[in-house]
């Protein structure tokens, strides 16, 4: 006999279909802290932690530079908690971010051995390394929680605190991943201290998008503040830096996770914060290694705030901030690489990624955004034309000036 609706039960002939639904809770928590390598910092030692042992054993999964700069903190940190542990070095690159890597991770935790509940793998590093782990971790013994310490500007604001993870394969950036949620993200912003000029506004981007697409406030904290920000590395040196890099720091991470955590699992698929998405991939994987992250989603943002002017979405004056504000995080607003069959290939990618729509995001003003799904391959090629005359004008004006007189 088999049950077929609530209170009755059929019998005669069994069964042949079945329907099984479930439903899996996320739950994890997004902290700020200070000094998280400092041993009178317990964050480190608690996060994702569900039993207290006699002797707690964690695995720790390390970008390679940030190991150059902070190894011996965190061995000295570890071993002040009398903490077993092994520590994977992992080189962090674009074109590292590969299942090999992913491979050299699961090869090095099956020899130190973890417990499957218990013991959460610690990932520190930038947004390639807590990709990397991340999906280590979604595949090792089909999950295994772990924890993201997020060292880059990108990771802080933005790779750090989703649930998605990812490599990438052949030309195709995150083109393997998963959705799966760490127990514990925590971010400090002392890491930002030793990071290079090119890399606090490669992060800066990140931060801009959100401002461009949902936070106008966000936007002028930013214009009002750009030199600053970048002088102090967000790392409130003086007590102006402090307070306004507190509020950038709260705005864009908050921002961010008000537009994730109603979709996580991007059932729906027009995404706000995929602005700067669109093209940037392509343009990125192509780019190698000349483009970081931040840069290439920079460029997309330029493209697409042309766009949105000729369409009459944003204003003439609101573009000229927008570029302005670029120019003064040090971010690139154009790049050689943009020419029609990239940008071709790119938006083909995009639709196919986005079930076959373009829904792509587009600033609307600033602080705004809505969704394109008729963008043309003419209407592409005319703004990516525009870009590059506003990125060299007097290239563009030697070409209007050479044009015959028109014919009276």
């Amino acid at each position: 006999m088999h049950r077929t609706e609530p209170g009755l039960v059929e019998t005669g002939s069994p069964a042949h279909h079945w329907r099984v639904q479930a439903h899996l809770p996320v739950d994890y928590q997004v902290e700020m802290t200070s000094g998280v390598l400092d041993p009178s910092n317990l964050a480190l030692l608690e996060a994702g932690a569900t039993v207290r042992a006699d002797r707690l054993r964690r695995f720790v999964v390390v970008d390679a530079t940030v190991y150059d700069l902070y190894g011996d903190n965190l061995r000295k940190y570890l071993d002040h908690h009398n903490v077993e542990y092994s520590i994977c070095v992992l080189p962090a690159s674009e074109e590292a971010k590969t299942m090999e890597s992913v491979f050299t991770v699961v090869n090095r935790l099956d020899a130190f051995g973890i417990s499957r509940r218990h013991e959460p793998v610690i990932a520190i590093g930038g947004g390639i390394v807590l990709d990397i782990v991340g999906l280590v971790s979604s595949l090792y013994r089909r999950s295994t929680p772990y924890v993201r310490v997020p060292t880059s500007l990108v990771g802080l604001v933005d790779a750090g605190v989703g649930i998605k993870t990812g490599v990438n394969h052949g030309f195709h950036k995150n083109r393997l991943g998963s959705y799966f949620a760490p127990a514990v993200v925590l971010l400090d912003r002392d890491f930002l201290a030793t990071l290079d000029d090119r890399h606090v506004s490669n992060g800066l981007a990140e931060i801009l998008k959100i401002a461009l697409i949902k936070d106008a406030r966000l936007f002028q904290l930013l214009e009002d503040h750009a030199d600053l920000l970048l002088a102090e590395r967000l790392t409130g040196q003086t007590q102006t830096g402090d307070a306004v890099a507190g509020e950038v720091f709260s705005r864009a991470v908050g921002g961010m996770l008000e537009e994730l955590q109603p979709n996580l699992w991007e059932k729906q698929l027009e995404r706000v914060v995929d602005y700067g998405h669109s093209f940037s991939p392509t343009l990125e994987m192509r780019a190698l290694p000349a483009l970081l992250h931040g840069e290439a989603v920079t460029i997309d943002m330029a493209l697409t705030t042309v766009l949105a002017e000729a369409r009459g979405l944003v204003s003439a004056r609101d573009r000229q901030r927008i570029f302005h504000l670029m120019t003064k995080l040090r971010l690139p607003t154009w790049h050689p690489l943009l020419e029609a069959d990239l940008l071709d290939h790119a938006l083909q990618e995009t639709v196919r990624h986005r079930d076959g729509l373009q829904r792509m995001p587009i600033p609307l003003g600033i602080g705004a955004a809505c969704f394109l799904n008729d963008l043309t391959a003419t209407e592409l090629a005319n703004a990516a034309q525009t870009l590059r005359d506003l990125h060299h004008p007097s290239v563009a004006a030697v070409a209007t000036d050479s044009r015959p007189d028109p014919v009276a």
